[in-house]
Parts: structure tokens; C-alpha cells; sequence
């Protein structure tokens, strides 16, 4: 095999596999380094895709030619919309996915995908030459030229698992880590890495489980794919929906798990680093919510032929004895057998203030960043990055301008801006309220935001383009009534009619609200130098989440641009902390009017 291609992708997971897809589609050679081909795109933690704001971005990845929501459409379990008694706005598709089916339709994309090779061995270095990138050295000793570099390695760079006070390598559990690339990253690339750290739950076999103590979740009765290009009735016809479940845990799993604290790897011990705040493990929990009696835990199926289901809420990393014990505390679950324990993991990050918005290090050229080795948490942000960075590793090498995606026209673009300029101090995930544009970069218009850069970059084939030209017209013509003579659902498939005057429902919906939010955008720019009081007392402004009150208590901004910039505050933050300080001056001037 010729060891030349003009993109290296090293890594197979959600990153990896649109990163190499991308610049595949984008008629580069391509090659894709994993560890196992039999790992590709695999679902260490819950097999679901989507939720809030990350199904808005598995919309987004599809609209510009991805393969993330093509493939949870044909692995899906279950789907729902969530938020769906709120505005069409926060609305979220997700989808509890078939874990091995997921992978096994990855894995064929890539093998199917003209220009694309995947090569099974381990990435020890990278070679660079004059500040660029210029070749990989694998664990052969084969060198292997390229022009481009996309690291997409997931929580394999020198991962380490954790199980109670027992700990060894790993980059998931039976899985082995990258040992050597974190030393090239740092003494070839000169970039600075730090470690970061994340937990599974326990599976158990679903013959244990006592689902009569529990409330049933069911899908939607009218559930709708994520990608654009799956034709939605014939889809829904073929489609088998599996139930989840919600149950609780109680005093007596909190004792458990509060009385041998010491005993986990989570909270002390040799793991360290920070965790996801937002996916915390039930010991970080219990002693960070001493007053909650109990706490939800979702049963949540992991494939069609299999009895496993996922504990969602559980994540752990107790041994193997308290987990037994903390599982069958739980209504329900009290015969339940274990399949697989839970464990976490700790790996190496690299900080994103070191790349740019185009994902290639500011250290050295032609090198592309994308996934958990940025810092981020979740199968969706992951898959984002890599599918941009792939993206502007190809159009580096053909000498064609980056793709940046703006705040608001994509929660790509919000995702992208926020890790390269906030930085992070733990890992970072997508929420609706990081959106400032949210009212207008919705799930439901994803392809009329982004389609045409899809087109652009030759990922929409130009028969689906055609067809999406012709929906778009006739948006057009039912929003100004003119409706003699609109195309048939054969003609717009896999649009529809249907999927057009809903469309039109809702811009016309929100189009006062649009004008106000950008209005509001407007104003915010202006309040840059704004400055807030050095007294100024956080704990008033009870629309504070207990974070944003710690953070900004913590740093004590002076101005509004400042706060801004605090780590993990908001735009949404921000706009209230405006109004409150204008409602403030209005009230100090009421006073001496009244003196």
C-alpha cells in the first residue's frame, strides 16, 4: 500500500469518522489510523445521540453532508423530541440507539467510502518539518507521509481506568490506551496537555429488572429522523420502538455511597482531574446535593439483540462490591445482575486556547484538533469538531479558504467559538442557553442555515441539492400564499409539503421575537465597558443558576464584557445581568426624583 495520503486521520471514534469521511467526500486520499476496526464509532457511555442542543448539532452535521444522524436514524431504538411543550426554539431530538448496530453501520460507511482507507495499528508520533506537519510514525516503525494531520483520539491519549482504588491503563475498559503520541504532541508540536476525567454506569441483564416498580418512557407516537435525507414515512414504517424506564434511587443507595466515599476513585484518590459537571457521577452527587433524597435514574436499552440496558444518572466509580450493593438498593433493581461494572477513566487534553476557530494548532500547521482531546464531553460536540476539522484539513491542502462557522448561524459555530476563546477549567458541553441566536438557529431549520455550504464544499450531492432547491422555493411561495401549482411530496421527497408549512408556521412565528433578539445582540455590544458595581451581590438575580452566582462571585468582573468572558457564564447570563443592572439605575434615579 502506498504510504502517502493528503489527510492522516488518526482515531475512529464519532470525531474521527466524520473528520476522515469529510475530507474522503471531499475527493482526498485519506487515510484513518484506529487502534481495532472493530472499535470504530463505538458508544463507551449511553448509547443515545442528540438531547438538548446536541441533537440541534447532529442537525446541523447532516445538513452539511455528515453521516451522524444517517446513522442514528438506522441504529435508533428509540426517538423523541425533547422540550416539546416549549417553543420550537429548545426543541431537541434524541435518539436511544442499538450500541453494536451503530458501529457496525459506521464502520461499513467508511469501508464503502471511495478515497478512504482505514489502517488498524497505533500512531506513535508525528513528524514535522519547518513548523509543519508532514508525516505520522506508527508503532511498526512505518512512516507514513501526508499533507494534513486531523487528532481525534478521544480518551485514549495515556488513558488510565479507575475502578475503586485499583487503577491500569486503558482507553476504555478492554481497550488499550495511546501510549506515545502525548509525548510528540508536546515535545514536536509544543502543545501543553492537561487530564481530564469521565465515568460509565454499570449494565445490567433487563431478565433482573422488576420494570412493575418502575414508569415507563415511550417514544414518540410520531417520531421524526434526524437526518434530512431519511424519507420519514417509508422510515417510520420499518421502525421498532423499544421502551425506557425511569426509576429513583433513595436514602439507602445515598448511605451506601456516602458511607464509603473513600473508597471511590471519583472524589479523591489518584483521579484528580476535573470531571463533567454536567454528567456527574452519583458519589460527586450525593456530596454535592446533601438535601436531595433521590435522584432519577433512567433504564435505558442498549441494543435489539441484547438484554443489556444502561443505568443513565449512575455513572460510578465505586468497586465492584458497593456497585452490586448501590444497584439493588434501587426500586427495581433490587435482583438486578450486573453485566458490566462501571469505572472512570482519566486521559490527556489538550487546552483549545491552542488552536484556532479553524481547528488547527496554533503550534504547528497543516495539525487539526477535534473532539475530547479539546476538552469537550459527548458523542455530539466530538463528532462536530471532527467533522469541521476534517473539513479545514482538506480545504488547507487544496488551497481553498477555511470554513468558520459563525454564533449565529450554527451551535457548531457557538461551540467552536466558545473552547477557542473561553478556554475551560472542566469539560465542556452544549447547552440551548449558551445560544444567543437560539430563536433563530433551530432544530427544524437546520438545512435552510446550512445546506448550502454543504453544497459548497461537494458533501451534498448535487440530485439532493436540487431537491432541497425546490423546497426552499416553495417555502417561499406558501410564506407569500402563493399556493397554485406547489410540488408533490414525490417531487420534494424527502421533504414534503407538510414539512414546508410547518416550517413557515414557525418563522412566521418568531419573526417579531427574531427582530427583538437581534436587537438585543445589538445592544449587548454596546455594553462592553458597562461597569458593575464591586459590591454588586449575585445572590439577588434569583434567575442565576448556583454556577453562574459561584463564577462570577469567584472572578468579580468589572465591566460586562468582562463577565462575558468568564468561563462558563452565558450569553443568556449576561442578558440578564444588563437588565438587572439597568433596572437598578432606573430605581436609583426614581429615588432622587423623589428626594
Amino acid at each position: 500500500m502506498e504510504r502517502k495520503y493528503q489527510v492522516v486521520v488518526i482515531g475512529a471514534g464519532h470525531a474521527g469518522c466524520e473528520a476522515s469521511l469529510a475530507c474522503a467526500r471531499m475527493r482526498l486520499k485519506t487515510l484513518i489510523i484506529t487502534l481495532n476496526v472493530d472499535s470504530i464509532a463505538r458508544m463507551p457511555c449511553n448509547p443515545a445521540i442528540g438531547g438538548i442542543a446536541k441533537g440541534q448539532m447532529v442537525r446541523e452535521i447532516d445538513a452539511m453532508g455528515g453521516e451522524m444522524g444517517w446513522i442514528t436514524d438506522h441504529a435508533g431504538l428509540q426517538f423523541k423530541v425533547l422540550n416539546s411543550s416549549r417553543g420550537p426554539a429548545v426543541w431537541s431530538p434524541r435518539a436511544q440507539c442499538d450500541k453494536e448496530l451503530y458501529s457496525v453501520l459506521m464502520s461499513k460507511s467508511l469501508q464503502n467510502q471511495p478515497n478512504l482507507e482505514i489502517l488498524q495499528s497505533e500512531a506513535t508520533s508525528l513528524i514535522v518539518k519547518n513548523g509543519k506537519v508532514c508525516g505520522v510514525k506508527l508503532l511498526t516503525g512505518e512512516t507514513i507521509d501526508t499533507d494534513a494531520v486531523v487528532v481525534t483520539t478521544g480518551t485514549f491519549l495515556k488513558g488510565t481506568i479507575h475502578l475503586g482504588k485499583m487503577y491500569f491503563e486503558g482507553g476504555r475498559f478492554n481497550e488499550k490506551a495511546t501510549s506515545y503520541l502525548s509525548k510528540s504532541l508536546t515535545e514536536d508540536c509544543g502543545l501543553v496537555l492537561g487530564r481530564f476525567k469521565t465515568t460509565t454506569t454499570p449494565r445490567i441483564n433487563s431478565l433482573s429488572i422488576d420494570y412493575s416498580k418502575m414508569t415507563e418512557q415511550l417514544g414518540d407516537e410520531k417520531p421524526r429522523p434526524f437526518s434530512h435525507f431519511t424519507e420519514v414515512e417509508q422510515w417510520r414504517k420499518s421502525l421498532k420502538q423499544l421502551s425506557c424506564w425511569l426509576t429513583y434511587t433513595n436514602p439507602k443507595t445515598h448511605k451506601i455511597v456516602g458511607d464509603n466515599l473513600e473508597l471511590s476513585s471519583i472524589p479523591i484518590g489518584k483521579v484528580n482531574s476535573k470531571s463533567p459537571r454536567y454528567c456527574p457521577a452519583i458519589e460527586e452527587k450525593i456530596e454535592r446535593y446533601p438535601e436531595k433524597t433521590n435522584h432519577h435514574i433512567f433504564v435505558e436499552p442498549e441494543g435489539y439483540n441484547t438484554n443489556e440496558v444502561y443505568l443513565n444518572g449512575l455513572y460510578t466509580g465505586l468497586p465492584f462490591n458497593l456497585q452490586q450493593q448501590m444497584i439493588n438498593s434501587i426500586a427495581g433493581l433490587e435482583n438486578a445482575k450486573v453485566i458490566r461494572y462501571g469505572y472512570a477513566i482519566e486521559y490527556d487534553y489538550s487546552s483549545p486556547l491552542q488552536i484556532k476557530k479553524t481547528l488547527e494548532t496554533k503550534t504547528v500547521e497543516n495539525l487539526f484538533l477535534g473532539g475530547q482531546i479539546n476538552g469537550t464531553t459527548g458523542y455530539e460536540e466530538a463528532a462536530s469538531q471532527g467533522f469541521v476539522a476534517g473539513i479545514n484539513a482538506g480545504l488547507k491542502v487544496l488551497g481553498r479558504d477555511p470554513l468558520i462557522l459563525k454564533r449565529n448561524e450554527s451551535y457548531i459555530g457557538i461551540l467552536i467559538d466558545d473552547i477557542t476563546t473561553r478556554g475551560m477549567d472542566e469539560p465542556y458541553r452544549m447547552f440551548t442557553s449558551r445560544a444567543e441566536y437560539r430563536l433563530s438557529i433551530r432544530n427544524d431549520n437546520t438545512d435552510l442555515r446550512l445546506m448550502d455550504i454543504g453544497h459548497s464544499l461537494g458533501l451534498i450531492s448535487g440530485k439532493a441539492y436540487r431537491k432541497f432547491v425546490l423546497y426552499r422555493q416553495t417555502l417561499s411561495d406558501i410564506y407569500e400564499g402563493i399556493t397554485d401549482n406547489l410540488p408533490s411530496d414525490e417531487d420534494l421527497a424527502p421533504w414534503s409539503l407538510e414539512k414546508a408549512k410547518e416550517e413557515v408556521y414557525i418563522h412566521k412565528k418568531y419573526e417579531g421575537y427574531i427582530e427583538i433578539q437581534n436587537k438585543m445582540a445589538n445592544k449587548m455590544k454596546k455594553n462592553e465597558d458597562r461597569q458593575i458595581p464591586e459590591n454588586f451581590d449575585y445572590d439577588k438575580i434569583d434567575s442565576f443558576s448556583s454556577e453562574t452566582k459561584q463564577r462570577l462571585k469567584e472572578v468579580r468582573p468589572q465591566t460586562i464584557g468582562q463577565a462575558s468572558r468568564v468561563h462558563a457564564i452565558k450569553p443568556s447570563d449576561i442578558a440578564i445581568l444588563t437588565i438587572y443592572l439597568e433596572k437598578q439605575k432606573e430605581e436609583r434615579k426614581q429615588k432622587k426624583l423623589e428626594k
